[in-house]
């Protein structure tokens, strides 16, 4: 597999100099100056895959080039915004850039309720806590129906809560849920906008009567649409799983486990419709069981994101280390490379540690966390060469 990471361009504070002297070979990047929706241009692409290159490394990946809401809930710009997409896409394909990640996750992207959640060895780590979940949905965000998606447990815990909690830890959840975890993924969202609850229950209403039949026939036609270019350029599309892997906020959430990846790629069954296989996304649903996930799914897979999470009683979860939690990632490390071998894989999501809280990074995409995955996965994936090797694999 190849190893890759997630860069967030030249104003990240992890260089590419950096990145170089720890072994990583390839970029996942994407043009985060250009608004959504516009056309990335030949001029620019090339620029940055120049900069890049001039380091040692190739530009990998495009993780993301984001797929605008209008798309994803059919409003009257969509086929504007698709048209613009595919000339986009013909330009990362000219510019020999293959591999394109995006999500079709309406309005919200991955969701974690901390950032920072403490763990005894003085590292921190993403966690998702149902109840504070929960808190922030019927009590801060007061979203209409949002009663329906608790239970009379749960409701009785947000009462508690709503006892207890400080302003500040209000904010906090403001901050983790709709701030921190989305202005960099897709930008609807910003750390200086002003009300970041009314924008975002500005954007529930877009999908207002979308159900998830409705959001796929969306996907099927946006796949549809684009599928042509694709395969003029050789260019591999990869779909991020839902993450966490379950509906929430009253929104449609359409890959979520085995029958959707499936639904998805009959929908538009074309080689160059695939999966990014995010063993932390899938492993956060207990319905899932991301070895047979990989089995069924590798060929159609063009990107893997080797993470690992730790399901708790109650629909919690939190990052677990790469060689812990149930996403199982030496095992898939040895599936990918038998059935799909040479993939470009990204470790994901890794604990803060040393220092890295204080550095600026965007949450969950720490240097020195990182970096001791990317070691741990580097050595699982020797181990699972030298059993190929052997004729063991």
């Amino acid at each position: 597999m190849e190893k890759t990471w997630r860069w967030f361009g030249k104003k990240d504070k992890i260089t590419l100099s950096m990145l170089r002297q720890i072994g990583v070979e390839g970029i996942v990047t994407a043009l985060h100056d250009i608004p959504n929706g516009e056309i990335w241009t030949v001029e620019a692409i090339n620029d940055l895959k120049t900069y890049i290159e001039s380091y040692g490394m190739r530009w990998s990946v495009v993780e993301s080039l984001p797929v605008c809401e209008a798309i994803k809930y059919a409003g009257p710009e969509r086929d504007q915004l698709i048209e613009n997409y595919t000339i986009s896409l013909a330009n990362l394909g000219k510019c020999g850039i293959k591999t394109i990640c995006y999500n079709f996750m309406p309005v919200i992207d991955w969701v974690r309720t901390d950032l920072q959640h403490p763990w005894p060895d003085g590292t921190s780590s993403l966690y998702y806590d149902r109840v504070r979940f929960a808190y922030f949905d019927l009590k801060i965000l007061q979203r209409k129906g949002a009663e329906v998606d608790y239970s009379e447990e749960e409701f009785n815990k947000v009462a508690a809560l709503d006892k207890t909690i400080t302003e500040t830890e209000k904010d906090e959840l403001i901050d983790a849920i709709i701030v921190k975890t989305q202005g960099f993924v897709n930008g609807n969202i910003r750390e200086d906008d002003k009300n970041p609850v009314a924008i975002f229950k500005k954007l529930l209403t877009l999908y207002d009567g979308i159900d998830r039949n409705m959001l796929r026939e969306n996907m099927r036609y946006f796949l549809s649409a684009i599928m042509p270019v694709c395969e003029e350029y050789g260019i591999n599309m990869c779909v991020h799983p839902d993450d966490p892997p379950f509906q929430i906020l009253g929104l449609p959430r359409i890959v979520t486990n085995e029958e959707d990846i499936a639904w998805f790629l009959q929908a538009v069954d074309n080689p160059h419709n695939g999966l990014t296989f995010c063993a932390g996304s899938l492993s956060a649903g207990t319905h899932n069981d991301t070895r047979e996930l990989a089995r069924k799914f590798a060929k159609r897979t063009h990107f893997v994101h080797l993470r690992s999470t730790d399901a708790m009683p109650g629909g919690n979860f939190i990052e677990s280390t790469h060689l812990t939690g149930r996403g199982h990632i030496l095992e898939l490390i040895r599936i990918f490379e038998k059935e799909n071998p040479g993939l470009p894989m990204r470790v994901d999501h890794a604990r803060m540690m040393l220092g890295d809280e204080d550095k600026g990074y965007n949450a969950g995409y720490s240097f020195h966390g990182r970096m001791l995955a990317l070691g741990q996965v580097e050595g699982m994936m020797a181990a699972v060469e030298d059993e190929i090797q052997r004729g063991i694999l």
